[in-house]
């Protein structure tokens, strides 16, 4: 009799052990892929030559710089979710993110991996990202910095931005969508000071 309690005994242990250790699936989001709608140029502005942009590696702050969310819960503590990823570490999302909504908005090619033409200068673009914090049912902040460097002379532009977006929800998914309108204001703002650079308006910003 004692023997078969055992047995049980360690069944039981054996199924409460196993149910610890079980996780629900890993959940993958993406910063990729426009937010709001392809801004237009204005119908005055005259054609322009194809764009070619160099989008560098984007600086993040170091405990962002991981494929899991990172959520803030107060001012001195975050959460790290480990079932909730970026598809890639959060400083690759953000570059491939930036690189392909400044390229739709300006109808420009993005150069960076590819080399460009000797003949012809691209626009550089260094960003660092400065603040992300997202909070549940609450706001993301978010602040950004860039440089914009035309290659064949001395045209540049550094400037910044600091931006709120509502969370409209508890949910990782409403989190990732507050996110994603953030870097899509970004990609807004850059695609414009590309833009005032082309012109020849150095040093401008139009954040």
């Amino acid at each position: 009799m004692r023997l078969q309690s055992s047995y049980f005994s360690a069944a039981v242990l054996a199924v409460l052990l196993t149910a610890c250790g079980t996780t629900g699936p890993t959940r993958f989001y993406t910063l990729a892929g426009p937010v709001a709608a392809t801004a237009t140029a204005p119908a005055s502005q005259p054609a322009r030559q194809r764009l070619l942009i160099e989008v560098l590696p984007v600086s993040v702050p170091e405990r962002l710089a991981r494929p899991q969310i990172v959520v803030r819960t107060d001012d001195a503590r975050v959460d790290i979710l480990e079932q909730d990823r970026w598809s890639a570490p959060l400083n690759n999302e953000l570059r491939d993110a930036l690189a392909s909504g400044i390229a739709n908005r300006l109808g420009a090619i993005d150069v960076t991996r590819s080399g460009r033409p000797a003949n012809q200068p691209a626009y550089r673009i260094a960003v660092e990202l400065r603040q992300l914090d997202a909070v549940r049912n609450g706001n993301v902040q978010a602040g950004f910095s860039w440089t914009i460097t035309r290659t064949d002379d001395a045209r540049t532009a550094t400037c910044s931005l600091t931006l709120v977006e509502p969370v409209s929800g508890g949910g990782v998914d409403a989190l990732v969508l507050g996110m994603r309108k953030a870097v899509d204001r970004a990609v807004e703002a850059i695609a414009a000071n590309v833009v005032r650079v082309q012109d020849g308006k150095s040093g401008g910003c139009s954040t």
